[in-house]
């Protein structure tokens, strides 16, 4: 797929909804500096299909990536990775889609051809790319644009019962889903799901579909521990207020938590983690927004604590369908607010700030 910024202006011709060379796109000209330019229509290989984008979530990633301090959004780039929306056009080898079909897409682009894709564990791809990321070894563009091209192999079909705006949180759905799928629950188990932004309230919701009894949420914003007890945690902790792990040893008979679903990424919340489970627990790793932690490993090590990583998700979109479908999954709580393109910068900057009650902010190109 094949980019370029156009100098001056290049505004899109079109004949009805046909597209014919060119769109809107928000680009990240420089760190800090986000701009809707005119940008040329996205190239299609016969594999491809064009999406005409009905919505477009902002990543906690994508406003890290907007001030440089991920390194995976190097200028000049169209972010965005969680999105839906209806296929324009499609490529000349594609025959299970056609112009109209309600879609959404993985954010990993995997060759479908390496060890870990022919073992179905496409979200360890060797080639993988990402949409929306820039980090050195590829470009590949995003979705803050009113087109994006994708390869079919990661398309999914929406029912017409989930709109766009919903559909664009399935990304975010599936991560929660898919590291609940690698925690050991057993049916009765008890979770701590620290961090509870907008992956910890969609994980929380997960760990209960997959049969934990009780949910606790941690994090130091009494505003997201609000959402959380909304979305269905049994108690929530601020660890500015107390002891995090004697109050959940005190609800689980001294022993702690079976589980902990750690969706921060930095040293202090992956130690509140290890600490709120009980021995042989286990601690499973969401979050990433630090690259090096300080690890209590004697912790990890005498009380036989396993601690499991996780990335992405690996084919979990079709039930992440199905649970946002039947309701099982909300996420209207969620959502913040419904924006334009050019309303983008502005909310960049609003979420990067932290206002409060701004959770999922979402682009409608």
């Amino acid at each position: 797929m094949k980019y370029q910024i156009i100098a001056g202006s290049c505004a899109a011709s079109r004949h009805g909804d046909n597209v014919v060379n060119g769109m809107k796109a928000l680009v990240l000209k420089e760190y800090l500096k986000l701009e809707v330019v005119d940008f040329p229509e996205p190239e299609l290989g016969p594999e491809d299909v064009l999406i005409r984008v009905g919505a477009c979530g902002i990543c906690g990633s994508d406003v890290h990536g907007w001030d440089g301090s991920t390194g995976r959004r190097i200028p000049p780039l169209v972010m965005g990775h969680e999105a839906a929306g209806a296929i324009a056009k499609v490529g000349s080898a594609v025959t299970a889609w056609k112009e109209g079909d309600r879609v959404t897409f993985d954010s990993t682009v995997s060759c479908g051809k390496c060890h870990f894709c022919r073992a179905g564990q496409v979200n360890l791809c060797d080639n993988r790319m990402v949409l929306g990321v820039s980090c050195g070894d590829y470009r590949r563009h995003g979705a803050f644009a009113e087109f994006v091209a994708v390869p079919q192999h990661i398309l999914y079909g929406l029912p017409d019962s989930v709109s766009f705006e919903h559909a664009a949180l399935i990304e975010a759905i599936s991560i929660g889903v898919h590291a609940v799928r690698l925690t050991p629950i057993e049916l009765g188990d008890t979770a701590v799901v620290v961090g509870a932004g907008m992956i910890g309230s969609l994980t929380l919701q997960a760990a209960k579909i997959a049969g934990c009894a009780r949910v606790f949420a941690v994090d130091t914003n009494n505003e997201k521990l609000a959402m959380a007890k909304r979305l269905g945690a049994t108690a929530t902790f601020n660890p500015l207020e107390c002891d995090v792990a004697a109050e959940i040893k005190k609800l689980t008979g001294g022993r702690g938590a079976d589980v902990a679903l750690e969706c921060v990424g930095a040293t202090d919340p992956i130690k509140t983690a290890i600490a709120c489970v009980r021995k042989g627990g286990a601690v499973t790793l969401i979050g990433n927004i630090t690259p090096n932690i300080d690890l209590p490993l004697q912790q990890v090590v005498t009380r036989e604590i396993r601690l499991q990583g996780t990335c992405g998700s690996s084919g979990e979109y079709p039930a992440c369908i199905e649970l946002l479908a039947s309701g099982m999954i909300q996420v209207d709580p969620i959502i913040s607010a419904k924006i334009s393109l050019a309303d983008s910068p502005a909310y960049f900057q609003r979420l990067y700030d932290g206002e409060p009650g701004l959770m999922k902010v979402l682009v409608q190109p």
